[in-house]
């Protein structure tokens, strides 16, 4: 059978589109605090203050997005995310250029362009089983997080190369640009969704909804570990990682395309682990490949704070390298668990009470992680942040997934939470929003 990228001219389309904004996505995940650093002299709060805005936004608005998804076709949300979020990145470098960019506005762009990504996050991971038939999830899967990954290498890289080259406000307009991209692949996908059964739906609240979807989280055991989970791993991966252009910059003293490229050789072991999810899954099971990931890589944080000048930066590049490495591929199996285990009239609602609890963290983490850098130092925050990300691994451990060879493939039953048994043999389904 030929690959899914040449065989489903639709999810192409998507893959095409999708690491066209992780691209840029990257490309901002440097740019943005390096303006806040270089260009409006923030300090390590503020710079934690300014990743914690990008996501609070899962807190404020998360959960009723997950309802109007389940109420409406998915695909035109997307369109409306994808189509605000170049606008909205374009405008920093204006401002920049006109002497008016502030740290105010530099907020106020993060908070409005992470509720875009709230917007097509949850719209997307509801989109994706519609568009594949279950035997080519796993595939799409590790497709989607491997280019991701990738896209993600190349975006640190560029952008700290934009950085230097043309400063880090004017780096931003290649985020614009990519989503332009994205915007135009999204628009050329022929496949349309069936309209959503308005039966029992428009006649209840929003909140009664809501209710339901967390509800049904917090009573199933396998979805309230794996957020769990997801929510203590956010909150020390997004303490680091809120910390560390400020870290490399202040504390290593790289320059800041130097920068770019330790953040781009560290995101190599996201395509690692997205090549590694599904054999590692053949071999030991979806559950034990899901520990191997996330506990097992993940001790290796733990190298991240040694790092020093000069040779020194490879413990970085070989800590965050693993942990990058053990979060894709942890990812790719959370994905294809939650894509056959949740209904799929269920499903906007699952994913928004799922991610409005692990993205909820993240806010918080890039707080914590600045709070704790202004008042103990970097490099002491840097500490505690990592030594949390093997920490938040022990809540597998202590859970139904230590105990079984695979992840459960049958659908959630009700209310109790009772899933059908993982079968004896193993199984390659692989995205439990756990990646920051």
């Amino acid at each position: 059978m030929t690959g899914l990228l040449r065989r489903h001219r639709d999810f192409r389309l998507l893959w095409y589109g999708e690491t066209s904004g992780k691209f840029g996505a990257a490309v901002t995940g440097v740019a943005m605090p390096l303006v806040a650093v270089s260009t409006l002299r923030a300090d390590t709060f503020a710079v934690g203050l300014l990743s914690a805005c990008g996501w609070l936004p899962w807190l404020l608005i998360g959960l009723p997005v997950g309802v109007w998804v389940d109420r409406v076709r998915r695909r035109p949300l997307m369109l409306a995310a994808a189509a605000l979020s170049p606008v909205l990145f374009a405008v920093v470098p204006v401002l920049a250029w006109c002497g008016g960019l502030t740290l105010g506005l530099l907020f106020a762009v993060a908070l409005l362009t992470g509720a875009a990504a709230v917007l097509f996050q949850t719209a997307y991971s509801a989109y994706l089983p519609t568009l594949l038939d279950p035997a080519d999830q796993p595939e799409g899967n590790a497709k989607l997080h491997g280019s991701a990954s990738a896209a993600q290498i190349a975006g640190q890289g560029a952008g700290g190369f934009l950085v230097q080259l043309a400063g880090a406000a004017n780096g931003l307009l290649a985020n614009a640009a990519t989503f332009v991209i994205s915007l135009g692949c999204l628009l050329g996908i022929r496949h349309r969704e069936p309209r959503a059964d308005p039966c029992n739906r428009r006649s209840r609240s929003v909140a009664a909804e809501v209710a339901e979807g967390l509800r049904r989280v917090a009573r199933d055991r396998w979805l309230r570990t794996l957020t769990l989970f997801g929510a203590a791993s956010n909150l020390a991966l997004m303490g680091y990682q809120s910390l560390a252009p400020v870290f490399l910059v202040r504390e290593v003293g790289l320059a800041p395309g130097a920068v770019g490229a330790v953040l781009a050789l560290a995101g190599a072991g996201g395509v690692a682990g997205a090549f590694a999810a599904r054999r590692t899954a053949d071999r030991l099971g979806t559950a034990r490949a899901t520990l191997f990931f996330e506990l097992g890589l993940s001790t290796a944080a733990l190298l991240i704070p040694l790092t020093t000048t000069g040779a020194g930066t490879l413990l970085y590049v070989a800590g965050a390298g693993c942990v990058s490495a053990g979060v894709v591929g942890g990812n790719i199996l959370k994905a294809g668990f939650q894509q056959r285990y949740c209904p799929t009239e269920l499903l906007g609602r699952l994913t928004a009470s799922t991610s409005f609890v692990n993205y909820g963290t993240l806010p918080l983490g890039a707080l914590l992680g600045g709070a704790l850098g202004a008042a103990l130092g970097v490099r002491t925050a840097m500490w505690i942040m990592t030594a949390g990300v093997p920490l938040a691994a022990l809540i597998l451990v202590f859970s139904p997934v230590r105990t079984v060879r695979n992840l459960p493939l049958g659908p959630m039953e009700g209310d109790r939470g009772g899933p059908a048994q993982p079968p004896a043999t193993s199984s390659t389904t692989p995205t439990s929003p756990t990646s920051a």
